[in-house]
């Protein structure tokens, strides 16, 4: 039981969803002895969703593991390929299953958000556990899902349910360590790939116009029109791109590319969605868009810059258009000032 008090306070203490999920499935070891103990999560988009592996702990195991950063959602499993679990999460309710023909016994616990069911708790043992030790693991996953809804309520915006604005430095930088540890960043002087597979693209979203909607049908029907974007935008990137509201009729998107012809694809794919949505009662809107690339020791603050520069550059030159920001430096139309460190000494 000790054990088990000590893995709540780890997973009250963190802010990162990688250590909840991984303090769950270590916490769950530790009071069941199971087989196995792991934490699935449902992405992609829908009809075509799948099983991202969070945690996954035997027990022999060291440290649980997971899926890598950005897996291709073509490369995990349909929901369809583990009924059990996928009978879990539709009904989000908890599945047991007894020892049968030579499988363990079986325990589905569905992981819920503020509104549905986003994930399954997986554990196989021996035998089920007894009433008592079933109130004990339903106890510590409302420990779990009552923080989970605590970081939505400090990281969403009410709004969207978009990342919000605070969060945005800490998921830039972890980005860019982790892409620079693999050779995936740009250079600073100039935005030529470097050796590795992926580049790593900020692209500012703005709403054109967006005064107009609300001085002509109001701010709750502005509201709206924000809700739906947000959803296109959803819909447009994957499932590992991070989408943020800014504020008002500003979006962000941080996303992974194989190069400047697949981020701006991606970036125009989701341009070419929202222009061509009817929204209720305004009917068609449009965006402009700023892309800039993460470069080798990049602040946030250096990085968007360029892309809200590139921004500019569209909404000055007819709007609802993509314009990227080493593209304009190229043909003399914005400058790069490359700046050995952002803070400023006065």
């Amino acid at each position: 039981m000790s054990g088990v008090v000590e893995h709540l306070a780890t997973l009250t203490g963190s802010r990162d969803r990688d250590v909840l999920d991984v303090t769950l499935v270590g916490a769950f070891k530790d009071l069941l002895r199971p087989r196995l103990t792991a934490v699935y999560r449902c992405v992609g988009e829908k009809g075509k969703q799948r099983w991202l592996t969070r945690a996954h702990l035997l027990p022999g195991d060291v440290a649980a593991t997971s899926d890598p950063l950005w897996t291709p959602a073509e490369s995990l499993p349909l929901l369809e390929a583990h009924p059990e679990r996928l009978a879990c999460l539709r009904r989000s309710e908890v599945l047991t299953l007894p020892p049968a023909g030579g499988l363990p016994a079986r325990i589905y616990l569905p992981l819920d958000s503020e509104h549905e069911s986003v994930g399954v708790l997986e554990i196989h043992t021996d035998t089920l556990p007894d009433e008592a030790t079933m109130r004990l693991v339903s106890a510590v996953l409302r420990v779990y899902r009552n923080f989970q809804g605590l970081l939505d309520y400090s990281e969403r915006d009410t709004l969207t349910g978009l990342l919000n604005r605070k969060t945005f430095d800490e998921c830039f930088l972890r980005m860019s360590a982790h892409l620079a540890a693999s050779g995936d960043l740009h250079s600073v002087a100039s935005d030529r790939r470097l050796a590795g597979g992926h580049t790593a693209w900020l692209g500012v979203v703005d709403i054109d116009n967006f005064k107009r909607v609300n001085d002509l049908h109001g701010h709750l029907i502005g509201d709206e029109v924000l809700l739906l974007l947000a959803r296109l935008l959803r819909s447009s990137f994957r499932y590992y791109d991070q989408l943020f509201r800014f504020g008002g009729e500003e979006f962000v998107v941080l996303m992974r590319c194989g190069g400047v012809a697949d981020a701006l694809g991606a970036v125009q794919r989701m341009r070419t969605n929202i222009e061509r949505y009817v929204f209720p009662k305004v009917g068609h809107v449009t965006v402009s868009v700023g892309l800039a690339a993460l470069r080798v020791s990049d602040a946030p603050n250096a990085c968007f810059e360029r892309a809200d520069k590139a921004l500019y550059h569209a909404k000055q030159h007819g709007r609802n258009r993509v314009c990227e920001f080493a593209e304009l430096v190229s043909l003399g139309h914005l400058t790069d000032q490359v700046r050995a460190s952002d803070v400023e000494l006065f």
